[in-house]
């Protein structure tokens, strides 16, 4: 375990070529994503530094426009810190996903041919299988394919757009609830991959909605005994 609480091969490597702030700011927004750094959690840039292989100035750009953005909290006199959402700030981001992905799914049982389906169905089996191995990483990230996959599919570029501006967002709430969400999660995939490959716009509005609905109240029941 690092000193930052940071797992063991956590640490992503920083890609070149690019501007070294940008590489930095991907990095800590994947870690925060995939919470191996914790909402709650003080992040100090000598030990960040130190761990990506940087000098502290690119770091302290990086929490800067992560507090822009709502990841990062900068407190004056203690330091930067991992935003804890609130339940607030969850609903209404699960509550515009489900407006999202329900027209997505939609559109996707119109316009989805043969090969896409397969392509969900592959994602599926995947997920399936991380499920069954207890992969709690596998699954959230073969989740976000899927539900991505379906995104590409429905063929709406704009749509599409503001997807991605929450997806990341979406994969942070949903990481803490994928090993509660389990099985049922991918049961519910397999059923919306039938309606988009029957073409059915209905069901697959429908059941896209309840999925996502199904994501949202198991967000908000994770702390519950």
């Amino acid at each position: 375990m690092l000193s930052t609480g940071l797992p063991q091969g956590a640490v992503p490597k920083l890609e070149r070529p690019g501007p070294l702030r940008d590489r930095v700011y991907e990095a800590l927004l994947e870690l925060i994503t995939t919470r191996a750094l914790q909402p709650g959690q003080h992040l100090v840039e000598s030990e960040l530094a130190g761990h990506l292989g940087v000098s502290r100035q690119p770091v302290r750009e990086a929490l800067q426009r992560l507090n822009t953005e709502g990841w990062v909290d900068l407190r004056p006199a203690q330091g930067a810190f991992v935003h804890e959402p609130t339940d607030e700030e969850a609903d209404q981001l699960l509550t515009v996903r489900t407006l999202l992905e329900a027209e997505a799914a939609r559109l996707a049982a119109v316009n989805a041919g043969s090969a896409g389906v397969a392509v969900l169905e592959e994602l599926c089996a995947q997920g399936e299988s991380a499920v069954a191995a207890d992969d709690v990483d596998a699954a959230v990230a073969l989740n976000a394919r899927l539900h991505a996959t379906v995104m590409e599919l429905a063929g709406n570029a704009v749509l599409a757009e503001l997807a991605g501006q929450v997806d990341r967002r979406v994969r942070w709430y949903y990481t803490p609830i994928a090993r509660q969400r389990g099985r049922q999660s991918w049961i519910e995939h397999r059923e919306l991959i039938a309606a988009i490959a029957d073409r059915d716009q209905r069901r697959a509005t429908e059941l896209m909605r309840e999925h996502t609905e199904h994501t949202r109240t198991s967000y908000h029941a994770r702390r519950r005994p």
